[in-house]
């Protein structure tokens, strides 16, 4: 492959090079809760801004970590995965946000993924669509136990992930909405927990890579809940969701050293 960076030591998207980051990474979407999730680690600084990739790298129990925004979508965040393991991180967390499928899951609630639907396409480029995408049963296992000692309410489950944010919430208006109707009933009556853009992608590219992956997400609403008119209560504050994440992070740092 051609060496874009031209000899500088570090990851052409992301702008990090192996003396930059933690062995352990938290991987929100959005760059802007960079800050918000460094400001839990011990001595953050800011490491590397490039395009929708933002770094920062303190210590969480005297083990270096990190925090690299992918952006949104399944293709930015396989990049960002890809180069970070190339810089040596094994274990990975998303904390993002999602939208609530079954009635039960509520607006301000944690959703921990155990697999995702591959209703993607960034998953397609790594392996045959007949490959599951599973998460880490150690990320899973750290992050429901993180949940329970904080008393957050929280639901374990299979997500369905996707590219078109409007494709899952205007679907009668699209060209194929006969393919899109039809499948989220499924995935309804399969009992997916939740929507959202990531997780496909990056259990499966993380599989390929042999590191750890895992997600959490805050319910941001419930569309199901809106159409059947039952309230649906909003919720945009992330702070419990990262929470979990960093807490989680912490078991598996303290597991690691214990091993």
């Amino acid at each position: 492959m051609v060496d874009y960076t031209e000899g500088s030591g570090k990851q052409y998207h992301t702008g990090v090079g192996p003396q930059d980051i933690g062995k352990y990474v938290i991987m929100p979407g959005d760059p802007k809760r960079c800050e918000k999730i460094a400001a839990h680690f011990d001595n953050p600084k800011l490491v590397a801004d490039v395009r929708e990739y933002t770094t920062y790298t303190g210590t969480l129990e005297g083990v270096p970590v990190s925090v690299t925004s992918t952006g949104i979508g399944g293709p930015s965040a396989a990049i960002a995965i890809d180069e970070l393991a190339k810089c040596g991180a094994h274990t990975f967390i998303r904390v993002g946000t999602c939208g609530g499928m079954q009635e039960d899951v509520m607006g301000g609630d944690i959703v921990i993924a155990t697999g995702a639907v591959r209703m993607e396409g960034t998953s397609r480029e790594f392996a045959p669509i007949e490959y599951p995408a599973v998460a880490n049963l150690d990320c899973v296992n750290a992050l429901v136990a993180a949940a329970t000692e904080l008393k957050a309410p929280h639901h374990t489950g299979v997500v369905q992930c996707k590219d078109s944010f409007f494709g899952q919430h205007e679907p009668e208006v699209m060209p194929v909405s006969y393919e899109l109707e039809n499948k989220w009933q499924a995935w309804l009556r399969m009992g997916c927990l939740a929507s959202e853009m990531e997780s496909a992608a990056l259990f499966i590219a993380g599989q390929f890579l042999r590191v750890r992956v895992g997600s959490c997400f805050l319910v941001v609403a419930n569309q199901e809940r809106a159409k059947k008119g039952l309230p649906n209560k909003q919720a945009h504050d992330t702070e419990l969701a990262i929470t979990v994440g960093v807490e989680a992070l912490r078991r598996l740092i303290i597991q690691d050293k214990n091993k």
